[in-house]
């Protein structure tokens, strides 16, 4: 996904590309999930460094997910989720170290210096034929984009939303939930690029775009200047977000790596005890604010 730190042009060429379908897989292993008594004993035998747990991320590091460009802080969902699972397992924030891994480089085969990377990387089969994910850490949901005051903003019901004509990037995840949930009368207008793509919304060719929640909110957004008037002011909007049909961020692995076990089971943990819903209410609220609507 990857929102607010590279312009919507190029946005949809990472995490947000799909390969076949929606993916509804978890991403991790179905075996049994190891106690966290057991993995406070056992980790270190699995750690990249013994003794510390080494979590990878890109630079520079953007708010929500991060605060200042400083992971270590703990501030920023996926700082605090990383810190979170650390506790589960035993370990104090000490014991957690942080070093740097492009976002494209994560997902390529090969050996890993880091236990786990976490850097808004959605779970694809793909993928996963040369990396190992953990279970989802935040359910990634697509959403709508419009022309503010268009029919579309107000009149949205399930029905009504077949009857609109959509536009998007060839190949995301947004044009494939146009076409398998809300399955529109018009065909969908395909664009090779997202930038295309928000001009067809700005000269009234299409009526909307598809995109997950984090990167529509950006296009949204008074700063993006992707979607504007002659005045250079935004005119896009945020209509509604989707239920999540499954595409999801999960932590990235070395391919095989022993550690997901325990980290699926710290994960787990956090989904049961509150301590991911409350991360998400403190630093999510830009995308958990946003209405819920049925495609």
């Amino acid at each position: 996904m990857r929102n607010l730190r590279l312009t919507i042009a190029g946005l949809m060429t990472l995490s947000t590309i799909a390969t076949v379908s929606l993916s509804t897989g978890v991403g991790a292993s179905a075996a049994p999930l190891p106690t966290l008594a057991s993995c406070k004993t056992s980790i270190g035998a699995d750690e990249f460094t013994k003794g510390k747990l080494t979590v990878a991320t890109d630079t520079p590091a953007y708010t929500p997910w991060f605060v200042n460009n400083t992971p270590s802080n703990g501030k920023g969902y996926e700082s605090g989720v990383a810190y979170a699972i650390a506790r589960e397992l035993g370990l104090t924030r000490s014991d957690v170290v942080w070093v740097h891994e492009p976002f494209n480089a994560s997902f390529a085969p090969g050996n890993k210096h880091f236990d786990f990377d976490i850097n808004e990387i959605s779970y694809t089969s793909a993928r996963a034929q040369v990396v190992t994910f953990s279970a989802s850490y935040y359910d990634v949901q697509q959403s709508i984009i419009a022309l503010k005051g268009s029919k579309i903003v107000k009149d949205h019901s399930p029905k009504e939303l077949k009857t609109y004509q959509y536009g998007d990037q060839i190949g995301t995840t947004g044009l494939l939930f146009i076409d398998q949930h809300i399955k529109p009368t018009k065909t969908t207008r395909v664009y090779n690029s997202l930038a295309d793509a928000a001009s067809a919304l700005e000269n009234g060719q299409i009526d909307a775009i598809v995109l997950d929640t984090p990167d529509g909110q950006y296009m949204a957004s008074n700063g993006s200047g992707e979607v504007v008037n002659s005045k250079n002011k935004n005119i896009a909007v945020q209509v509604g977000q989707f239920p999540s049909v499954g595409e999801h961020y999960g932590l990235l692995f070395q391919k095989h790596n022993k550690l997901v076990g325990c980290v699926n089971a710290a994960i787990a943990a956090i989904k049961s005890n509150g301590a991911l819903a409350s991360l998400q209410t403190k630093w999510l609220s830009i995308y958990t604010s946003v209405p819920v609507i049925r495609p």
